[in-house]
């Protein structure tokens, strides 16, 4: 299987620069996957799709503003800083430019002084483990102090921090937004859950792995990155009285997917408590033991996420809804458009 398999056209200035104002008013491209049928909507059609008994799985990871920008205590040269995982004791892996500038012992400052970080060590491609030092707590300075990680394809300044944010948002730790979520509103959420629709959360914390491209030709050759992941006894409860019913688990977003497919793989279809890293890598031959649909964004072009959705429906009729997408000039990536696959 070749990367170049997945390949498509895309179009610069299809690429969602900022958000739109009205989250649910993004278009939603509807796949039937066994007719291999495509609609047209707009996100808030998505309650004509659900029913009575089905469920609805979102990520509730909240993004860390986790971009710093300070100079070298000893010169006031600029660094720029991405968090990247917390080991504890106040360090943090982290990636660093210019890295070539930054030795184990370099201290770097933030915010006048407020927050400071000593280098104890480097790895490679720009990686720096940092100690951290200050008064106070640290993701309130953080939050203060720290800009969001948005992906490298968006020039655009983020004027509100929270639009990178899902609405439900909860547990600290992701370098990047399960952006799939970032189309719900509180108000929606309740119209679906007054259909009598089930809504649960899971955690998985996104990696900045997600945006890595796929550097070999063969498919089957790429190493996953592991994120964090965290399913609770009651969502686990939850979803085996969905299955057993009848109902259908419909994932949002692929951070979601790979969660539930872990969790299913490892308990023999079935759902447990359970947290851990996961590298699952889905592609095309892959059999799903999990969901049923999957509510996500529009993807890179030969990425995993792109494989992962041409597993789920057959990856001839993704392409070319791919290119029916382009050619009705919807919009791509974190800040653009949604697609279900049902």
């Amino acid at each position: 299987m070749n990367v170049n398999d997945f390949d498509f056209h895309l179009p610069e200035e299809l690429i969602a620069q900022t958000p739109l104002e009205n989250r649910t008013s993004s278009r939603l491209m509807v796949l039937d996957r066994k007719q291999e049928t495509v609609e047209h909507k707009h996100f808030y059609d998505l309650k004509n799709y659900l029913k009575a008994g089905d469920c609805l799985v979102l990520n509730d990871t909240r993004v860390l503003p986790a971009r710093l920008f300070g100079q070298k205590s000893d010169t006031g040269g600029k660094v720029e800083v991405l968090l990247l995982k917390e080991e504890g004791n106040d360090t943090w892996e982290t990636l660093v430019k210019p890295a070539k500038r930054i030795k184990p012992g370099t201290e770097i400052s933030f915010g006048d002084g407020r927050l400071k970080a000593v280098c104890t060590g480097e790895s490679d491609h720009g990686g720096r483990q940092l100690k951290f030092i200050y008064d106070g707590i640290f993701y309130e300075l953080l939050d203060d102090l720290g800009q969001m990680p948005l992906p490298p394809y968006i020039k655009e300044q983020l004027e509100e921090k929270d639009r990178y944010q899902t609405v439900y948002a909860v547990h600290q730790g992701s370098a990047a937004a399960p952006t799939a979520g970032l189309h719900f509103t509180t108000e929606l959420i309740e119209e679906i859950k007054a259909m009598g629709v089930h809504v649960t959360f899971i955690t998985l914390h996104v990696g900045l792995g997600t945006f890595r491209p796929v550097s070999v030709e063969n498919v089957l050759e790429h190493d996953m990155h592991a994120e964090f992941y965290q399913v609770t006894k009651g969502t686990a409860e939850l979803l085996n009285g969905v299955k057993e019913a009848g109902g259908r688990i419909i994932t949002v977003g692929t951070t979601s997917t790979r969660t539930l497919e872990t969790v299913a793989n490892k308990f023999d279809g079935k759902f447990e408590e359970d947290s851990g890293w996961t590298d699952i890598f889905i592609y095309p031959g892959y059999s799903f033991k999990a969901i049923d649909g999957l509510i996500t964004n529009f993807h890179l072009p030969k990425s995993t996420l792109i494989m992962l959705v041409s597993a789920l429906a057959s990856k001839d009729f993704v392409l070319r809804a791919y290119h029916e997408a382009v050619e009705e000039k919807y919009r791509f990536f974190s800040f653009g458009d949604a697609m279900l696959i049902l």
